[in-house]
């Protein structure tokens, strides 16, 4: 997945640069849903993304906005994936999916705690949970 270039003035169509792919949503799902921030963290997910994709796809969250990368204070060659306001204001869009996905999917519905809370008490739940993302990456940042 290369750096988005602009098909169209369509939001639809800027969307779909850049989350058409498998693997972008997931990423992000698992940043804002499980907590996760590293490299060997997103790889350790069950859908098995190959390393040179997520090596891609993080490359281009970081570039379009939606990503924070820095080196971890304890150790210098691991880097930490932090999220961005562009990506923390995905939220609703992620409960929506998550609920439709309950809707229609053949399987048991979603057992994810963050979800539960956020689906429980939609907007006030969602504000609320925002700005923990917020505080908890200000504090990793050192912000």
């Amino acid at each position: 997945m290369k750096a988005n270039h602009l098909r169209s003035d369509c939001s639809i169509c800027y969307a779909l640069d850049i989350f058409g792919d498998k693997w972008t949503l997931l990423i992000l799902r698992d940043m804002l849903f499980e907590g996760k921030s590293s490299f060997s963290e997103f790889k350790a997910s069950e859908e098995k993304i190959a390393t040179n994709i997520l090596t891609d796809r993080l490359k281009t969250l970081d570039a379009e906005g939606f990503l924070i990368k820095t080196a971890s204070a304890a150790n210098k060659a691991k880097y930490l994936y932090s999220l961005t306001d562009k990506s923390i204001d995905l939220l609703p869009v992620f409960v929506e999916l998550f609920s439709w996905g309950d809707k229609y999917r053949p399987a048991s519905p979603s057992c994810n705690p963050v979800y539960k809370r956020l689906k429980a008490n939609n907007s006030p739940a969602i504000a609320e949970y925002a700005q923990e993302l917020k505080q908890h990456r200000d504090a990793v940042l050192g912000g």
